[in-house]
């Protein structure tokens, strides 16, 4: 697989990112993942609306579940939109978390049996098999709207900045 130019950290060093870099203007490219009833959904499922995809490295540490909390809150301020939360979690991990904390407004879905959004929107972490934090937001046309890297994988990411973009849409 690629490597992409994407200068990402995490714990303040040096990561690899491979698969193609996505980037504003482009056409989205469809994705298969599983959701929590260890079922194929796609990015095409959701065609119509806005979709922000919500990316990190697991569930189970404190900046990703912040992340996901932050979103399920902000879903309610958004019209016409999902909010995908991809990691390469298996769903097990992801459905346990949701109702553990009564997140219902964010879809998580696993990445983890092929990496396909990983490889196809340049997120997958190589050293570690894990995605890197950021988030991509495309419209009903499918047309790539905002995308953000986190530089250092332990941050969370520009909520606000998003959801502004997501609000014009």
């Amino acid at each position: 697989m690629n490597k992409n130019d994407v200068k990402v950290t995490f714990g303040g060093n040096p990561v690899t990112l491979v698969g193609k870099e996505i980037k504003v203007g482009e056409k989205a490219p469809d994705f298969t993942v599983i959701n929590n009833d260890l079922k194929p959904e796609k990015l095409s499922d959701y065609k119509g609306k806005t979709r922000i995809i919500s990316v990190f490295p697991s569930i189970d540490t404190p900046v990703c579940a912040t992340q996901n909390r932050v979103f399920n809150q902000k879903a309610s301020e958004l019209d016409n939109t999902v909010i995908l939360s991809v990691s390469n979690d298996l769903p097990f991990a992801q459905k346990r978390f949701c109702g553990a904390e009564g997140i219902d407004q964010v879809i998580t879905l696993s990445d983890h049996k092929d990496l396909e959004f990983g490889s196809k929107y340049g997120f997958l972490i190589d050293e570690l098999r894990l995605l890197a934090r950021g988030v991509v937001i495309v419209d009903k046309d499918d047309i790539v709207q905002y995308v953000e890297y986190v530089s250092e994988i332990g941050e969370e990411p520009d909520y606000e900045k998003a959801i502004d973009v997501a609000k014009k849409l």
